[in-house]
Formats: structure tokens, C-alpha cells, sequence
């Protein structure tokens, strides 16, 4: 059963989205086909130190920017992830200077204890949070170095 037929099913008759969707042609991106799993292994591969990759693969596949590969075990990792737990701060910059979801471990890797206490104070058990490879916010705040420090 299609969504459509579901929804008129139920007797929920018409959804109204918000304009932001529609705009967006959020339905258009549910119907694309998903990215090549091989593909976002390479370039979440590239994200741990390879910059010239990761902008060869991004300008050629935008998409890839926020992508995750799975690599098992609830174990999932952007670009942008992969970048914060090695503490290659220059390319964690640049995903989110070209639109990466911004996360608490890249908040740590900068010692960017203004959005970092704010998270801490609305939810404390953050503190023992795993990111990608189970890596916490202590380990990207050493990455980070002296500027993470403060």
C-alpha cells in the first residue's frame, strides 16, 4: 500500500506540510535512488586525512556532505565525524564551512565550550556519549589541542 492510499485508509484525508518541504521538492529527494554504498565508504574513508579526495569527491557528489557509512554495530560515520575524532580540524572546517550537520564531538574537537555546556546542562549523560569508533567527547577535546583546552 502506498503512503497516499494509507493516509486516505486511516481518514487522516489531507496532510499539509510545512512550505520548507515542499520548497525543498522533499518529496523528489525521498524518490532518488541512495548513494552508492561503496562511494560513501571511499569518501568517509578520504575524511580521515585525504582533503584533496574529500573535495574532489564532494564537487563531483554534493549529496556526499552529510552522508554515514555503516560499518557495522550501530557504528556510523560521516566526513565530517571522521575528520573530528583524527582531530584534522582544517577539514572539519571546511565540511561545515560547505554545510555539514554541526554535532557536540566537532563542538569538542574546537573547545567550543559555549554550545558544549549548554548540551552538557540540558542533557549530562552526553558526557559518555560514543561517536563514531566509540570515540567520546574527552578523546575529540584532546584531538583538539590547546585550542580545546580553554
Amino acid at each position: 500500500m502506498k503512503r497516499s492510499q494509507f493516509i486516505k485508509s486511516a481518514g487522516m484525508g489531507v496532510l499539509v506540510f510545512p512550505a520548507t518541504m515542499l520548497s525543498f521538492g522533499f518529496q523528489a529527494k525521498q524518490d532518488e535512488p541512495q548513494l552508492d554504498k561503496s562511494l560513501v565508504k571511499k569518501f568517509v574513508g578520504a575524511s580521515h586525512g585525504k582533503m584533496d579526495v574529500v573535495k574532489e569527491l564532494l564537487e563531483e557528489h554534493p549529496n556526499l556532505i552529510n552522508a554515514a557509512h555503516d560499518w557495522k554495530l550501530g557504528d556510523f560515520e560521516t566526513g565530517l565525524g571522521a575528520a573530528s575524532h583524527v582531530g584534522y580540524k582544517e577539514l572539519a572546517q571546511y565540511f561545515l564551512d560547505n554545510g555539514a550537520q554541526a554535532n557536540i564531538f566537532t563542538a569538542a574537537l574546537f573547545g567550543r565550550m559555549d554550545i558544549l555546556k549548554p548540551m552538557l546542562e540540558f542533557a549530562p549523560n552526553t558526557l559518555n556519549a560514543k561517536g563514531p569508533h566509540g570515540f567520546t567527547l574527552l578523546h575529540h577535546a584532546e584531538k583538539g589541542g590547546d585550542d580545546a583546552l580553554k
